[in-house]
């Protein structure tokens, strides 16, 4: 009997202990987010657009099947408040769920926003709330709005937020002129010694008027399409420059961010007839200070393979071969000198080089550190160092063109 009376206070405690399903949130209750966009409007408001996934609609669909064709698979609501907690709160009036932040994976801010308030008065609405992950990707609304970009519909992608993630990842892997961040990697950026950081930019391009009809994903050519497009310089929050090009390339370059990506150099007369691409590199900063003036040294070791070639050159001979390297340490050591001297100019260490010399010289930059941006970055003597290797030539050694070659004679 004792056995008995104490399992049975043993089940009884357990019992009260046990919190059930206290916290549920059922499916069917939730409005799953996955895309935010800020903009400011005339008034001072924020204008929250938010960009719900209609599970209906995408389920199946995602697969290359299923799903309804005649839905779109994301509804896009617009809401205005004195700030974003307001805002969101609002929202509640036109849908019927509860908007669930856990799943979204996109903040979009617009280009006037970021330009002229900028964007850490936004962060700590995301940073505080317990739902918002912070390790989402942050873009800004290139010469657009984020509402522009949020109700954009997408096709291949159903969802437009899987659209500006993977388009992110995918440039950023294959070609170097854009940089995937997130809301954390920002927030460290801007509270480090540097005080400036980069994000990438998006830009819708087309039709803004049928940037949200079902038409646009329905035609094989939409009208309304969604692009990377630039890198956003911030300094101290703000919108100050975007980077295009090699001077973007040159900059994702010196941060050693580049994965991949193609460099074209010339070759007797002809432009850029020679193809080189890129499949390992490893980028190098140091800094020293002497006599109180801080110098940088930047070392760049690149390798890759020849993808293409315009004209017929004999690449078995090894000196052809000095000779592409040495042309193709050239077009990299220009890229980056382009970047540095841009950031001097516009006076935005988004190169890192301020944080380079504060972890090796940390008591020399508390000397410098109040006069770096307008003093000592814009002057700053920068020493670059390129090694460039072709490692292989694809699967001929022998053009195609110098057969043709041969055969006219």
């Amino acid at each position: 009997m004792k056995r008995k009376g104490a399992f049975l206070l043993l089940m009884m405690t357990v019992t009260v202990l046990l919190t059930s399903c206290w916290s549920k949130k059922e499916l069917t209750d939730l409005a799953i987010v996955a895309a935010v966009g800020v903009d400011k409007v005339e008034d001072g408001r924020y204008k929250l657009t938010l960009q719900v996934i209609n599970p209906g609609n995408v389920a199946g669909g995602m697969q290359g099947g299923g799903g309804d064709a005649q839905n779109p698979p994301v509804t896009v609501y617009s809401v205005s408040g004195k700030n974003l907690a307001e805002a969101s709160r609002r929202a509640s009036s036109r849908i019927s769920r509860r908007l669930y932040y856990a799943h979204t994976n996109l903040v979009v801010v617009g280009e006037s926003l970021a330009r002229e308030d900028g964007i850490e008065v936004l962060m700590d609405a995301f940073d505080r709330d317990a739902e918002f992950r912070t390790t989402s990707t942050l873009v800004i609304a290139n010469h657009s709005t984020a509402s522009n970009l949020i109700k954009t519909l997408t096709p291949v992608d159903k969802i437009p937020a899987n659209k500006v993630l993977k388009t992110l990842e995918f440039t950023e892997r294959q070609w170097g002129e854009n940089v995937k961040v997130s809301l954390q990697d920002v927030m460290k950026g801007l509270q480090s010694s540097k005080e400036e950081t980069v994000v990438s930019g998006f830009r819708m391009t087309g039709n803004s008027k049928q940037a949200g009809k079902l038409e646009n994903i329905q035609d094989s050519v939409p009208e309304a399409t969604l692009r990377a497009s630039g890198i956003a310089v911030l300094k101290q929050g703000k919108l100050v420059d975007w980077l295009y090009g090699k001077t973007a390339r040159g900059t994702v370059w010196i941060l050693d961010k580049i994965q991949e990506t193609a460099i074209s150099i010339d070759w007797e007369g002809k432009k850029e007839a020679i193809t080189y691409q890129t499949i390992r590199q490893k980028t190098d900063v140091s800094a020293q200070v002497k006599n109180g003036h801080p110098h940088i040294s930047i070392h760049a070791r690149v390798e890759g393979d020849l993808s293409e070639m315009e004209i017929p050159i004999d690449i078995t001979n090894p000196k052809v071969i000095t000779k592409i390297e040495k042309s193709l340490r050239k077009e990299i050591e220009d890229e980056l000198k382009e970047s540095i001297k841009h950031a001097q100019k516009n006076k935005t260490d988004i190169l890192g080089f301020g944080a380079t010399v504060h972890r090796s010289r940390p008591n020399e930059w508390k000397e410098i550190k109040s006069e770096w941006s307008d003093v000592y970055f814009p002057k700053l003597d920068v020493d670059i160092t390129v090694e460039a290797y072709v490692r292989r030539a694809g699967l001929r050694n022998k053009s195609f063109l110098s057969g043709l070659k041969e055969n006219q004679k």
